[in-house]
């Protein structure tokens, strides 16, 4: 639900609470499958979010298949491997090296960004990465807002994942997010205490 004024939409304290501080990271979910569309309306909604010059790097694996799922897990630190194996869905958050071949697409107004970034590869694995990471942080509260619980991880070799699963599109890996209905309530481990969050005051200033 939302309340309008003359000025501006404003989303409700409820909905807000849903999608950060009443939500934690789960380790440990349900066995409750996951349905592949609600992954797909996730990320309809995430790609209307602003990234430069409308950039969007991100690349999306669903890990289905149990022989790719194991895959993916030998390339994971030792702490996720076990709940990644247990979890009843999980994505592989990547970046294309060659995001720039869309810009005609995405960027029609300026022209000539394709040709600027053809050579310049360090420049394009930079911001290619960067703003990748900003529409994971969309993706992470999107697949919230539909009603999923989420366990992103960066404990990983990256390379090694890549060599798993993106030999045929050379996508670049970024973080594994296990993903489920709810955390599993006869799991001690399946969500830990909160912990600390920096006030306004403590990570701002003015100047």
């Amino acid at each position: 639900m939302t309340s309008t004024t003359a000025e501006t939409t404003i989303v409700e304290r409820e909905t807000l609470h849903q999608l950060f501080e009443g939500a934690r990271t789960t380790h440990r979910f349900t066995d409750e499958p996951v349905d592949l569309d609600i992954i797909r309306r996730a990320y309809e909604d995430l790609r209307w979010a602003p990234t430069a010059f409308n950039n969007q790097p991100l690349r999306l694996t669903v890990v289905a298949g149990e022989e790719a799922r194991r895959a993916v897990v030998e390339h994971l630190m030792s702490g996720n491997q076990e709940k990644t194996l247990a979890a009843p869905l999980t994505l592989v958050a990547a970046y294309d090296p060659q995001w720039h071949e869309h810009k005609p697409f995405l960027t029609p107004g300026m022209p000539g960004l394709r040709e600027n970034f053809a050579d310049k590869p360090d420049a394009r694995a930079a911001m290619g990465r960067d703003n990748a990471l900003i529409q994971l942080g969309y993706l992470l509260v999107a697949l919230r807002a539909h009603g999923l619980q989420v366990g992103p991880m960066t404990g990983l070799d990256p390379a090694g994942v890549d060599t798993a699963v993106h030999a045929e599109n050379d996508w670049k890996t970024l973080a594994v997010i296990n993903v489920g209905h709810a955390p599993d309530p006869e799991h001690d481990d399946a969500q830990h205490p909160r912990g600390g969050r920096f006030e306004f005051e403590h990570a701002s200033q003015v100047r």
